[in-house]
C-alpha cells in the first residue's frame, strides 16, 4: 500500500512532462506531430504516454484544459490582488500582458485541436475567468479608471483577437494602444 504514493507522484510528474512536451511540440511542428515524438520530448516511454492519453485528441484536449486552468488561475490571482487593495487597472494590464506572453504556444495548440477535432469541456475554467474578469472590471469602474461601458464581452473580444502570433515588441505595442480604450483617461464618457 505504501508503494502506491511514489507511483502516484511519478504518474503526476509524467503527466505534467507529457502535457508540457505536447504543448511545445504541437506549437513547433503543428497538429501532425506524432505521439512517439511527443513521448521522446517528454522523456517518457510511448506506453506511458498512451496510459495517460489513449488518443491524440485526448492529449490535445488535456493541453487545452491545462491552458484554460492557467488562464483562470492568473485571472483569479489578479482579482484577489485587486480585492486586497491593488489598483484594478494595473492588474488588468498585467493580466493582459501575461496572457500575451504565454498565449502564442497555447494558441497553436488550440488551432491544432480544431484541426484534429479534439473536444474540450472548458466550462469550469471559463466560468472562473468570467468571475475574475467581472471582479476586475467592476473594481476598475468603481475606482474610476475603467470606462463605464466596458463589459465582459469586450474583454473576451480582446482576448479572442489578441495578436498572439506576433513578436513581443508587437504585442507590447498592441497593449499600449489598447489600454487607453478601456480607461476613462483614454476617451470621453459617451454613456451619459
Amino acid at each position: 500500500m505504501t508503494s502506491a504514493r511514489p507511483l502516484r507522484a511519478d504518474a503526476v510528474r509524467n503527466r505534467k512532462k507529457i502535457l508540457n512536451a505536447a504543448r511545445e511540440q504541437i506549437a513547433a511542428h503543428g497538429p501532425d506531430i506524432g505521439m512517439d515524438e511527443i513521448a521522446t520530448a517528454a522523456g517518457v516511454a510511448v506506453g506511458t504516454l498512451y496510459r495517460h492519453f489513449p488518443a491524440k485528441t485526448d492529449l490535445v484536449a488535456a493541453v487545452i484544459a491545462d491552458w484554460l486552468e492557467r488562464v483562470a488561475d492568473d485571472a483569479e490571482a489578479a482579482a484577489a490582488r485587486t480585492t486586497a487593495g491593488s489598483r484594478a487597472l494595473d492588474e488588468i494590464a498585467a493580466f493582459l500582458q501575461h496572457f500575451l506572453q504565454t498565449a502564442a504556444n497555447d494558441m497553436a495548440v488550440k488551432a491544432a485541436a480544431r484541426t484534429i477535432g479534439a473536444d474540450t469541456d472548458p466550462d469550469t475554467p471559463v466560468q472562473r475567468v468570467t468571475t475574475a474578469l467581472n471582479t476586475l472590471i467592476h473594481a476598475g469602474q468603481a475606482e474610476g479608471d475603467i470606462h463605464p461601458d466596458v463589459t465582459l464581452a469586450d474583454f473576451y473580444l480582446l482576448l479572442d483577437n489578441a495578436p498572439t502570433n506576433q513578436t513581443p515588441e508587437a504585442t507590447a505595442r498592441w497593449l499600449t494602444l489598447l489600454l487607453p480604450g478601456l480607461t476613462t483617461q483614454g476617451r470621453p464618457d459617451t454613456t451619459a
